[in-house]
């Protein structure tokens, strides 16, 4: 029994440091991936305010060269955002985000290359290349602009249009309150007058006559008229047996 209480201890034991061990496993890719995030965040920031310096503070081809790659940088990343963003709300920006993946394997790819010609010494050959790296850059950042602006106007039309539903429905809300208390009223009267048109009328006593809430009128309501006497006498109660006998009246 003790040989048995003793393997399930140690076996509960090592489930606990199992999942001490998994939990420590997961904080630690956690805390990884954050680190990374930092230092990747760090290096673009860097990269860019380099790139942004060369393009204001170099002429030539080292100047144009900065600037190709700080137009499509900024292009690329400010799509993406945009996406990632949009497409929490909007399932249909998966499509969207599938091409622009693709788009960005060539943006990788050019900012790669202008990357290398910035090392580059021959300075004559580079400018002979220049009108097409501009082209191909155009070219990126037109499709990334287009992608972009296109789910800001699709997240906008549809504000929009979510706008212009509930202002229609607040306003047939809005209509439907105002006449609420005039029918109220209207409802109460005419249940009123007909309560006191079903009551019954006993002889003798008049009847007050109907006041309209609305057109401050009396309505006199009509009276019920007396019965008719009944052409034939009534006839004599019936006996029952269980009714005591009457007694004869007296001739005395």
């Amino acid at each position: 029994m003790e040989a048995a209480l003793i393997i399930f201890a140690l076996m509960v034991l090592f489930a606990f440091l199992g999942l001490g061990a998994y939990a420590t496993v997961k904080v630690v890719q956690a805390t990884k991936r954050g680190v990374d995030r930092t230092i990747t965040q760090a290096r673009r920031t860097v990269e860019d305010t380099t790139l942004r310096a060369k393009s204001f503070g170099q002429v030539g081809v080292t100047g144009a060269l900065a600037q190709l790659r700080l137009d499509l940088r900024t292009s690329m990343r400010s799509t993406q955002q945009a996406l990632h963003e949009g497409v929490r709300l909007d399932a249909s920006l998966r499509e969207s985000i599938a091409l622009f993946e693709r788009l960005s394997a060539h943006g990788h790819e050019l900012d790669d290359e202008l990357k290398r010609l910035e090392q580059d010494p021959d300075r004559a050959r580079i400018a002979e290349r220049m009108p097409d790296l501009r082209e191909r850059t155009a070219k990126i950042t037109q499709a990334a602009d287009s992608l972009r602006w296109a789910a800001r106007d699709r997240a906008s039309r549809f504000a929009q249009d979510d706008l212009s539903d509930l202002s229609a429905q607040i306003e047939m809300e809005s209509g439907a309150l105002r006449d609420w208390s005039r029918e109220s009223v209207d409802h109460l009267a005419a249940a009123a007058a007909e309560w006191d048109a079903a009551q019954p009328v006993h002889p003798g006593h008049p009847v007050q006559p109907a006041q309209d809430p609305q057109q401050g009128q009396q309505q006199a309501a009509p009276r019920e008229q007396p019965q008719k006497a009944a052409l034939n006498p009534a006839a004599p109660a019936p006996e029952y047996p269980w009714q005591k006998t009457r007694r004869p009246e007296s001739t005395t």
